[in-house]
């Protein structure tokens, strides 16, 4: 049996992102007993991922160093034997675990004085690995080994049952099919599409026939109750009333999703549930979402992508000239013929 730990993102698309990671060390081990360490509000995710054996949560807030805290836990995980650690993010504070806990191997990209840190460090090359999938997956092989591409695609599972009691619960029927609008996006309001255009495309789809429901977290509710009001009620808002457990069932249940650049697009990718990805000041050419039913609306305009939080040029044109007309048309088309569109 080999075991390895590894220590997971911070975000959750990029916890989605690292899931082809994980199947490719099943691929390369036979008997693998795989962990991963990660902020407690990545977990639900990584325990719907058959890969994961057990998803242990990392105590530390964001710039925490908490060197005792950390050498307490290093100690803990040195006693379970793993005979390597693979290291996600490129920060110091990061690799620190692994080496207390005297872990014999150590992978992980060079990155913020940590070299010593790690005794299998990698040296990123980012023309030949783009995409953060990539980058994350190429850790599993050996240092300089080609990618073998396709990668697996991220898959999340749904719990049946307590989806049934969730829509119950929320008094949610089935009697139309499901829009599911993503209208948050932790990174900043730059990557938002307006409210307006979200109640505009709400109001649309009702009048179609279909259910709009709003999900997201307890920082989007301002967000979601705008959008709500501005809907007339044509959509039930959701936001901040689940848990992000919940909010993945609630996603398992959609027929359409529309959603900014955000964990929950990636999330959806990994349903496999029809997804019209809206892109503005952040692009896809590093973390589309991975899903052959994804399709990725953009305008390409000369500021953008910026990635910035908020619009340096204060008018906000990647998002409020992808007007809802335009949102629309793409979910009009056949969906094999707008895959990937710009």
């Amino acid at each position: 049996m080999y075991k390895i730990l590894v220590i997971g993102p911070s975000w959750i698309g990029d916890t989605v992102l690292a899931q082809p990671l994980l199947r490719r060390l099943h691929e390369r081990h036979a008997e693998l007993e795989l962990d991963v360490l990660a902020p407690s509000w990545t977990l639900p995710l990584l325990r719907r991922m058959p890969e994961v054996a057990e998803a242990i949560a990392s105590p530390f807030g964001h710039g925490q160093l908490a060197l005792a805290e950390r050498l307490r836990l290093a100690r803990q995980l040195a006693s379970r034997g793993y005979d390597q650690s693979i290291v996600l993010p490129n920060s110091f504070k990061s690799a620190l675990i692994p080496k207390l806990a005297a872990i014999r191997l150590r992978t992980g990209y060079v990155g913020e004085f940590r070299y010593p840190l790690l005794n299998d460090a990698r040296r990123l090359d980012a023309k030949a690995l783009p995409l953060m999938v990539e980058r994350y997956a190429a850790l599993a092989d050996q240092p300089r080994a080609r990618l073998v591409r396709p990668l697996p695609t991220p898959r999340l599972s749904v719990r049946l049952p307590e989806r049934s009691a969730l829509r119950s619960r929320l008094a949610l029927t089935r009697d139309a099919p499901v829009a599911a609008l993503c209208p948050g996006a932790e990174y900043g309001p730059a990557k938002r599409w307006p409210p307006a255009h979200f109640a505009h495309l709400a109001r649309r789809l009702a009048s179609e026939g279909w259910q709009v429901w709003l999900i997201g977290s307890p920082k989007d509710a301002t967000i979601g109750a705008e959008i709500a009001s501005r809907s007339a009620g044509d959509c039930i808002d959701l936001c901040g009333r689940t848990s992000l457990d919940e909010a993945v069932d609630l996603l398992s249940c959609a027929r359409l999703v529309v959603s900014n650049d955000s964990g929950l697009m990636h999330v959806a990718a990994a349903l496999d549930v029809p997804l019209i990805a809206l892109y503005g000041s952040s692009s896809p050419a590093f973390t589309p979402p991975l899903s052959p039913g994804a399709r990725i609306l953009k305008l390409d305009l000369p500021c953008s992508p910026c990635f910035q939080r908020e619009c340096p040029l204060h008018h906000f044109n990647c998002m409020n000239q992808l007007t809802p007309d335009r949102v629309y048309s793409a979910i009009s088309e056949p969906r094999a013929s707008t895959a990937n569109r710009t």
